[in-house]
């Protein structure tokens, strides 16, 4: 499990350009949206769901990518043949990809509450972890999606069929509970949405209530993993 974890992070460390998709392009954006709202209050209303928005996508399509390059390359097949439970090498995914998640959110949290000026109501280091849960559930969606990719090219097409229908559903746009009752129940099964729901709590409220939504957030993350060791045996096409 360690040395899978290892193996995966020197990996991404000679990869610049998927280091600078991770730490630097979730930043620009979010300040690209700072100056298209001027910082004003639009921007401090959806800030914080942004916050936990952007590490779902890009560690979705870091992830599968990555996950599916191990698999047409034949490295994971020739893994699986050692002697070791295929949870263990889920785990070293998680780990590896989880520690990269981390600094992702701890970076963009860091500028949406720094330069940026992003004033949460609410204790920011709840805030800190609802974005590291968010990038937690975009790495587990690309973990289990990957399996059922046959391309890296594949892999990004299943970014519209996964991630946007959540981003269309999960309170940013409209309030959940504004929708026709049709998509409110819809969007009650996908977990961006309760990612929504605790960072809105975290940035409007001085003490937050969410403690139901990480759960479920936390939920999802475990049962995506869970799938994703049971895709792994899959054979490369």
């Amino acid at each position: 499990m360690i040395a899978t974890a290892r193996r995966v992070l020197a990996q991404l460390r000679h990869d610049p350009r998927t280091l600078a998709l991770i730490a630097v392009v979730p930043c620009v954006l979010l300040t690209l949206l700072w100056w298209v709202y001027d910082g004003g209050p639009v921007f401090q209303q959806i800030g914080g769901s942004l916050l936990g928005m952007f590490p779902v996508i890009i560690m979705f399509l870091i992830t599968s990518v990555a996950t599916l390059r191990e698999r047409s390359t034949g490295t994971l097949e020739r893994l699986l043949t050692l002697p070791l439970p295929k949870a263990s090498f889920v785990l070293g995914y998680g780990i590896a990809f989880g520690l990269v998640a981390t600094v992702q959110a701890l970076l963009a949290s860091a500028l949406m509450m720094g330069p940026l000026g992003l004033d949460p109501q609410g204790p920011w280091p709840l805030m800190v972890l609802v974005a590291v849960l968010a990038a937690l559930l975009g790495m587990s969606f690309g973990l289990f999606v990957s399996a059922f990719a046959s391309t890296e090219f594949q892999a990004v097409q299943f970014m519209p069929a996964v991630i946007l229908p959540q981003f269309l559903l999960c309170g940013l746009l409209v309030p959940r509970d504004e929708m026709p009752r049709a998509l409110e129940l819809a969007s009650d099964v996908m977990p961006l949405s309760y990612v929504v729901d605790a960072m809105t709590e975290v940035t409007r409220h001085e003490s937050p209530d969410v403690l139901m939504p990480l759960t479920i957030v936390v939920g999802f993350i475990v049962a995506l993993l869970l799938l994703g060791a049971a895709t792994l045996r899959r054979r490369t096409p």
